[in-house]
């Protein structure tokens, strides 16, 4: 039997997402795992030999073509594969075909939509509005999906968006605070700009305070009473979101 020869440039791969950064008048390209590679660039994956099929640098991945070494040091400055790798990871076009690209948008979109309806209510009747409606009024407001942002980091400016539109907030906080009653006074004032709306007061010894707080003012007010307080003042979440139950319906 005659003997099949295999060019010692060439590696094949299969199933492959492939990023690709043209660098010194060459195209040099990387295999990925399919789905991983945003994944590394919004953080959620760490471990680089998850998203690398394989540390080698190619000038076409399809061909199993593999970079020379000297086009690698003169684009890149070192012939480190791993190195390169990294970088073209971090500043290389990821190739989809355009239902690929398509699907990863309208999943992402979904996403995101997701996100809004599981944080947001609608303000007056403090009921969570169903994805579909959150879905229809992005598509309302014609959002686009960034690629290179995380869907929560989305989800947020989706929010600022929408309530140009239609009722809707963030869920609140029930927060129960004890302020010492030598700094109660004092801390008080500093925290109440910080609350959405103080359900009860009560004065013993200290000061307990029931308060609803937007989400984002959480950290403020954590900060805000250890340092005043010198950390004898206490916080605990009685609920992560004030909502009635049942989903808003709109006709």
């Amino acid at each position: 039997m005659a003997n099949i020869f295999t060019p010692t440039n060439q590696v094949k791969l299969t199933n492959v997402a492939v990023v690709r950064l043209k660098k010194s008048g060459k195209r040099f390209e990387i295999a990925c795992y399919k789905n991983k590679v945003m994944s590394w660039r919004t953080n959620v994956e760490k471990d680089i030999d998850e998203v690398l099929q394989t540390h080698t640098v190619f000038t076409n991945v399809s061909k199993g073509q593999v970079a020379k070494n000297e086009d690698l040091v003169r684009a890149f400055g070192t012939d480190n594969q791993t190195d390169i790798c990294l970088k073209i990871l971090a500043k290389g076009e990821l190739q989809v075909s355009e239902k690929e690209r398509n699907q990863q948008l309208e999943s992402s979109f979904r996403d995101i939509a997701t996100i809004v309806a599981d944080k947001c209510v609608n303000p007056e009747t403090k009921r969570p509005y169903p994805v579909g409606v959150i879905e229809r009024a992005m598509k309302d407001i014609h959002y686009s999906v960034i690629p290179t942002r995380s869907s929560k980091q989305q989800a947020l400016e989706v929010i600022r968006q929408l309530k140009e539109n239609m009722q809707i907030d963030r869920a609140q906080m029930r927060l129960r605070l004890v302020l010492p009653g030598k700094d109660a006074k004092k801390v008080q004032e500093k925290l109440r700009p910080l609350m959405t709306k103080v359900e009860s007061e009560e004065w013993d010894m200290d000061l307990e305070i029931v308060c609803l707080v937007d989400p984002g003012c959480y950290r403020s007010i954590d900060e805000t009473l250890r340092a005043e307080t010198r950390g004898r003042g206490n916080m605990e979440v009685l609920s992560l979101k004030d909502v009635q139950e049942g989903d808003e319906r709109l006709e």
